[in-house]
């Protein structure tokens, strides 16, 4: 699922996800879980203020982004 994701970029330049808009609704990332490399980009595992954790990949050729996993906390 494409979504558009709102970055910041340290001082290294590496973009972090900081919210992302699903659907209608933005939604605030409160936490990086974990982030890891894979052959075309990036991937976050993330928790946002909802409850929800996303894991949300940043394809690093044409700089979109997308959703590939979601689960809500009990």
């Amino acid at each position: 699922m494409k979504i558009k994701v709102q970055c910041y970029a340290g001082y290294r330049g590496e973009q972090e996800p900081r919210s992302f808009v699903l659907g209608e609704r933005s939604i605030p990332i409160m936490e990086i879980i974990d982030r890891w490399f894979s052959p075309d980009g990036r991937y976050f595992k993330v928790q946002a203020y909802d409850g929800t954790v996303y894991i949300l990949h940043h394809l690093e050729a044409s700089g979109e982004w997308d959703m590939t996993l979601f689960s809500r906390q009990p």
